[in-house]
């Protein structure tokens, strides 16, 4: 049985520029070292609210933006596999991170873990089940807080 490690990150939208080579560590970390992770095909695509908005009202039904969507695209939930994409708003990201005092960068990076979560199986539909994944998320994000400093993921402006 071969196993695929396979992760793809690209950057869709042009308010922050954001370090796609430490996000990818971050990620890999999360999958490989904190969720041991040894087969995953994942997407993570940092998005607009045009784009998040679209994807929300075609696939979900949902109208209007949401900070994070997740497609799995496993037939049955695994937790030793994950095969699909996290499509993450950063507006949203700057957004909720000022109603929480965070940064944007915190955020974006809780929405990933909180994409992961669903895709491992986890759901947020009761309270008790938000709870639960809350907490794994709080404590997941937690240790890679202390493996990594989240704020090195906005990168200056480039220059003219």
């Amino acid at each position: 049985m071969s196993f695929c490690l396979n992760l793809v990150l690209r950057n869709y939208q042009r308010l922050k520029r954001v370090d796609l080579r430490l996000l990818r560590r971050i990620a890999k970390a999360l999958l490989v070292e904190l969720l041991a992770m040894k087969d995953f095909d994942l997407g993570i695509y940092i998005v607009d609210t045009a784009e998040i908005t679209r994807l929300n009202e075609t696939f979900l039904n949902h109208a209007g933006s949401t900070d994070v969507i997740t497609f799995n695209y496993l037939p049955t939930v695994r937790t030793d596999r994950l095969h699909g994409e996290i499509f993450i708003c950063l507006e949203e990201g700057i957004a909720q991170a000022r109603s929480f005092r965070t940064t944007w960068a915190a955020e974006v990076v809780r929405y990933l873990v909180h994409g992961v979560l669903h895709l491992r199986g986890r759901d947020d539909l009761t309270s008790a089940a938000r709870r639960r994944m809350k907490r794994e998320e709080d404590s997941l994000l937690r240790e890679l807080e202390r493996r990594f400093a989240f704020t090195k993921l906005g990168l200056p402006r480039a220059s003219r």
